[in-house]
């Protein structure tokens, strides 16, 4: 696994090293959007909307657009200025029980391990946490965001949750949450027996992703059958057709250059360029005979 993060779990004047790996993967479906015509894939520009230029990366940045459509600018420098008081440390602000942290909450978790001068204090607040049933809610800045947190056990591993702020989640309000519902008592019991009867363990194993699977028969009957294409074969067609273009010139420059220097030519060549020197001396002479002065009887 490839570190994501390194710092601090910080708590007064204790401080544990530790460095943060993604605990999550996400499985693409390796779909991609292309020309059905011929296969090529299709790619996204940054263009700009004002002149309709394609924007090279190094001319990318940043900034608040205001209510009125005018932009603020925000450069990298002024950026990475700002304060991040958590920027490498796991700040914990208090302890909750689990029971109250809404999943909603969950964005994404990591796994903590201790730097090896951290080790002790690591293994003392994973055990601490255990033995009080707690989680410790910290700030912690990942990408140049400070972000809320959870810190909880999983194993003898300390995990790291990153939580939505509160003004993040939103508010439910359907409809029916308005409306009285007549439910009988004894239907809810019923439906709970129910749900009793069908109830166990969670074991993840038991659940697999049937669309990827499927997906993936679906390709590979598609190849078993031969229905591809070759998205780079109208390219290398140019490129021969190009190159046989390219030789048939070369060779014509070739055959005209062994033409111009045959004796043949040559002695063709000089007899046309006496004959103009003989027409030009004649022109000259002529011009010399009519602008001589007459003679007088």
């Amino acid at each position: 696994m490839r570190t994501v993060w390194k710092g601090t779990i910080g708590f007064g004047s204790s401080a544990i090293p530790v460095k943060a790996y993604s605990a999550t993967e996400d499985h693409s479906t390796g779909l991609h959007q292309l020309h059905a015509v011929d296969g090529g894939r299709i790619r996204l520009k940054r263009v700009c909307e004002v002149d309709g230029a394609e924007i090279p990366q190094e001319e990318v940045g940043r900034g608040y657009v205001l209510p009125g459509g005018d932009v603020v600018v925000l450069s990298e420098d002024e950026l990475a200025d700002l304060p991040l008081p958590t920027a490498h440390s796991i700040e914990i602000c208090g302890f909750v029980p689990p029971g109250q942290l809404d999943p909603l909450y969950f964005l994404k978790s990591y796994y903590l391990e201790p730097e090896v001068a951290g080790t002790k204090p690591y293994v003392l607040l994973s055990e601490a946490l255990q033995q009080a049933d707690r989680l410790a809610i910290v700030r912690v800045a990942l990408r140049q965001k400070e972000t809320l947190g959870a810190l909880r056990v999983r194993g003898q591993v300390l995990m790291l949750d990153t939580l939505h702020w509160p003004d993040e989640v939103r508010a439910p309000d359907f409809p029916f949450l308005h409306e009285d519902m007549d439910i009988h008592t004894a239907q809810v019991r019923a439906a709970a027996n129910i749900i009793e009867n069908l109830s166990g363990n969670f074991e993840p194993v038991r659940y697999a992703d049937r669309y990827s699977a499927a997906l993936q028969e679906l390709i590979q009957a598609k190849v078993e059958d031969r229905e591809v294409l070759r998205p780079t074969a109208a390219i290398q067609d140019e490129g021969v057709e190009a190159l046989l273009d390219a030789l048939q010139e070369t060779a014509q420059e070739r055959t005209d250059a062994d033409q111009a220097t045959s004796p043949a030519v040559k002695r063709a060549k000089a007899a046309a360029k006496k004959a103009a020197e003989a027409k030009e001396g004649a022109k000259k002479a002529a011009s010399k005979a009519r602008s001589a002065p007459k003679s007088k009887r």
